[in-house]
């Protein structure tokens, strides 16, 4: 064999070693996630409002959950990770926090309704779905001087990471729905706050603070393990709902606003769901009927404020 077609060959083989050595160190790369956790709040159970008034049982829901992901989250993040979106690079700088009116003294931690002697109400979002039927909501929103409340999905964050600026910047506020909405009752509390603080992680990249509220997934109250995994995150208080339209099964315009207007009273914190055509539509009417109510729509810290 000559030296030139020996030193081809050896060539050859070392191309092909360091191949092999990228593949292994690509497989064998680091997945692991940081979660947050910037300490423990004292929990007072109960969905009282600041009056002292307990909510009677009630017998609605938040919604079907969402198909079960392919890969399950785990305590770590380590399964969600290989999804995460890289960090902002080091010369971006962090986006500014939001800023909310401090909470009025007596706010229990599981809010079902606010003050029922005062006027406001708050409209609360799902936040998932088309980010055009997103945006024409809010802009019905704005253009009225409507503050919203959106309890946004991380997964959807994924997706769409500028509706979470959008959402801030239009006058609204932002709260975490979990990571994948799925049924967050059932789980382990590991689990629980897997998808508690992914989300969480979302929201403090995308706009700087995890944001003051957290509603559980498919569930209208929390139970006391997920309280206790919300807390642990971050969350002081959890954001329930006392009228519940349901307008995730697509009525139409007319019968969505019957149910909002014929339910609603000072206080009410209200479930309504992004992305479905049916609350667009019906958003307009819903806030003219507040308005001949004399009730004021304003966001959840504001409700409670």
């Amino acid at each position: 064999m000559t030296a030139d077609r020996r030193t081809v060959l050896r060539t050859t083989v070392k191309l092909a070693a360091l191949t092999a050595a990228g593949g292994l160190l690509a497989a064998c790369g680091d997945t692991g996630r940081r979660r947050t956790d910037p300490g423990a709040f004292a929990v007072r159970p109960g969905t009282m409002d600041p009056s002292g008034t307990v909510d009677p049982a009630w017998a609605g829901g938040e919604g079907p959950a969402s198909p079960e992901p392919a890969a399950t989250a785990t305590a770590t993040g380590t399964a969600a990770a290989a999804a995460t979106p890289p960090p902002a690079a080091a010369t971006t700088p962090p986006p500014a926090p939001p800023v909310l009116p401090p909470l009025a003294a007596g706010t229990p931690v599981e809010v079902a309704y606010g003050p029922r002697t005062g006027r406001n109400v708050a409209l609360t979002f799902h936040g998932s779905g088309d980010p055009a039927l997103a945006t024409a909501l809010l802009e019905i929103a704005e253009r009225r001087g409507v503050g919203l409340t959106v309890m946004v999905v991380g997964s959807w964050l994924d997706q769409q990471p500028q509706m979470a600026r959008r959402i801030l910047d239009g006058g609204h506020e932002l709260g975490n729905h979990t990571q994948n909405h799925q049924n967050i009752s059932t789980m382990a509390p590991d689990r629980a706050r897997a998808e508690i603080a992914q989300c969480a992680e979302r929201l403090q990249r995308l706009t700087g603070s995890i944001g003051r509220w957290f509603r559980p997934s498919a569930a209208q109250y929390a139970t006391p393990m997920v309280r206790e995994q919300a807390k642990a995150v971050g969350y002081e208080h959890v954001l329930s709902f006392d009228v519940d339209p349901r307008d995730y099964a697509d009525p139409n315009a007319a019968e969505l606003q019957r149910r909002v207007l014929g339910s609603v009273r000072g206080g009410s914190v209200v479930a309504l769901h992004l992305g479905h055509r049916c609350t667009v539509d019906a958003l307009p009417g819903i806030l003219d009927g507040l308005g001949r109510a004399g009730l004021t729509p304003v966001t959840a810290s504001r409700l409670c404020a």
